[in-house]
Formats: structure tokens, sequence, C-alpha cells
């Protein structure tokens, strides 16, 4: 069977670790890398001999892939998709897909006309100890009480690169779907209500870069997400993954080699190392499951990209999937909302 053609656009941090992957699986073909500063990107040795364009639409029109990679800022996302699956490509499109909910079905609608494949870079969704993590949390009762974070110490390289996202989203936004989408895999009940606070901390950016938001849930399940960017941010209890029910908690901990991590270091955003299991009737003692041995970021990347190449090569349906996307943007949407309003958003 012929590889599909791959147009790689955004060569970031997210960009380039997904460029490596297409490079690496052999069902995949990367014909084009682009980005705005093409002539001034290093490219690794994997990566060099691809065509290399600073327009998107011209490499579209060039190429004709046959899958298009996005991971562009998420306020190009949604226009970049939509023009990729109208020229007949397959997508890949880092998160958030949109900045607006009604974007975000536009770009589900027009993948359901065309018939194209669309998945949404949601890596913990591949992930096999967050896969468990999710597993361990249905079999705890119900409600579910949910408490994560991820705030980050940025400083230098990072920083700056926090601060672009600000150009589109705050942290809470941009880092709040991710979680908020493990909270709803959690419990299948439909959020009801989002409140939302929020501070600016510096005047180097243009938003809140602090927020944190609570989403309460039909079937009684309640959860909180923060998120904080900036050299100003406490290293303090910045990683926090803990579930707990009727019948006991599942947490995500850090073993004790993990204690010199740093908060903005991106493979610390999806290393587990352990996850503690507890028991409410104490019939069993604590369990620590050791998931040591997980996949590093790079290897997670490659990982999407091998259930996009199955989705294609098998028609998988993704409705649920690309719907799950929706259903989290809006209510990470609508925490930003309470910010602002200071009222509570009913879903």
């Amino acid at each position: 069977m012929a590889k599909q053609r791959v147009l790689v656009v955004g060569l970031g941090n997210m960009g380039m670790s997904h460029a490596l992957a297409y490079a690496k699986i052999d069902g995949y073909e990367l014909v084009g890398l682009c980005t705005r500063n093409i002539d001034k990107v290093e490219l690794p040795p994997e990566l060099q001999g691809v065509a290399k364009f600073n327009n998107f639409e011209q490499a579209l029109a060039e190429l004709k892939p046959d899958v298009v990679s996005v991971n562009t800022m998420p306020d190009t996302h949604a226009d970049f998709a939509i023009k990729a699956m109208e020229a007949g490509a397959h997508v890949f499109v880092e998160k958030p897909m949109a900045i607006s909910a009604e974007d975000a079905e536009r770009v589900v609608e027009v993948a359901k006309r065309t018939k194209r494949k669309l998945v949404i870079g949601y890596i913990l969704r591949q992930h096999p100890s967050w896969i468990k993590f999710i597993e361990i949390a249905r079999e705890l009762g119900t409600p579910l009480v949910f408490r994560m974070n991820l705030n980050q110490q940025s400083n230098g390289e990072t920083w700056e690169w926090h601060k672009r996202l600000m150009q589109s989203f705050p942290p809470i936004v941009d880092c709040g779907v991710h979680y908020v989408d493990v909270m709803c895999q959690m419990t299948s009940a439909k959020p009801v209500r989002v409140h939302a606070i929020g501070a600016k901390l510096t005047d180097e950016v243009p938003i809140n870069n602090y927020g944190q938001l609570q989403v309460m849930f039909e079937d009684g399940s309640v959860g909180w997400y923060e998120a904080g960017w900036g050299p100003m941010v406490s290293e303090q209890a910045f990683f926090v993954k803990d579930v707990f029910g009727p019948k006991g908690s599942a947490s995500i901990v850090m073993a004790e080699n993990n204690a010199g991590v740093k908060s903005d270091d991106i493979n610390a955003h999806t290393k587990t190392s352990q996850i503690l299991r507890h028991y409410a009737d104490m019939s069993r003692p604590d369990e620590r499951i050791d998931v040591s041995d997980e996949p590093d970021h790079n290897a997670l990347c490659e990982r999407e990209q091998l259930y996009l190449l199955k989705a294609i090569l098998e028609d998988l349906d993704l409705t649920d999937h690309m719907n799950d996307g929706v259903k989290s943007l809006k209510i990470v949407l609508a925490a930003d909302e309470s910010i602002h309003t200071q009222q509570v958003v009913t879903l």
C-alpha cells in the first residue's frame, strides 16, 4: 500500500517531534515542512532533504499531501485544518483545535462532510500510564472528585514560548483541555457548570498567566484544575493528578529519583513514575503501580501518529474523539468566560 504523504506545518516543540515521528514510521512519507521562518530553523539529520516552505497555502497546493499535521499557533489551527481537509487531506491538529467553540464545531463538520480523518493532539490518550489511571478512576464509584494542576516556573526559552502561546490563550485554556478531557473520560456524565478565577502577574503578557477552574458534572462529580506560567510561579505542588470516589483514590506520584524535575520540563508533563491506589474499605493495602518504563515525549508523539495512520488505513470512526475535543474546549472556554464575567457559566 502506498505511503501517506505528509506536510508538517509549524516546527516548534510539538511540530518538530511530530515531524520526526512521521520520518520514522514506515507508513508515512514526509514530503514537506512549513513554517514562516523555515530558512532559520535548524533541522535534525532525519529531516534534511525534505521540501521546505514558508507559506502554508503554497505548500498545500504544490504538494497535494495525503496528511497535513497542524502544529502552529492556536489561532490558525481551525483555518489550516479546514483548508487541508477541503484539499483532500486527513488532518492531525495540535490542541486546542480552535480558539472558539464555534470554530471547533466547524472543523468537525468539515471532517464529517469531506470524510477526512481528524485526530486532535490529546497526547495523554495515547499514554499507557494515563490510560491505566483513567481505568482505575472508573472503578472508584460515583461521584468522583478530580484534583489536577500543571504549573510551570518558566524562564528563558520556555518563558518566551509561553508568552507566544499567550497571544492566543491563557494557560487554563491551552493546558486545561488535556486534563479536563481526562476528567471527562473518568466520568461519562455531562458537564453542567463551570466557575473560574484568574490573575495577571506580569505586564509582559496581555492576559491572565494564572487560572483555576471548577467544573461540576450531572452525576455529582466535581473537579478543579489550575495552571500558571512564568518566572514567578512556585515549584511547590506544580504537578497534582489525583482522583477519589466512594471506593478509594488514585494518584499519579513522582518517585524519589524524580525529585529534581523542573516544572517546565516538557517530559515531566506526561511522566507518571508511579500510580498510587488506595482502597477506602482498607481491604487491601495501598498499591504503588510502577510505570517508570513509560514512553518519553517523542515516543508518545509517535504513538499519536500511529493512531492517525490506523484511523486512515482501517477507516476508524472518530466521531467520539472529535466530539470529546469540542466538549473539553467548551469547558475551558467557559472557564475563561467565568473569569471575565465573574459569574458561574452554565453549559
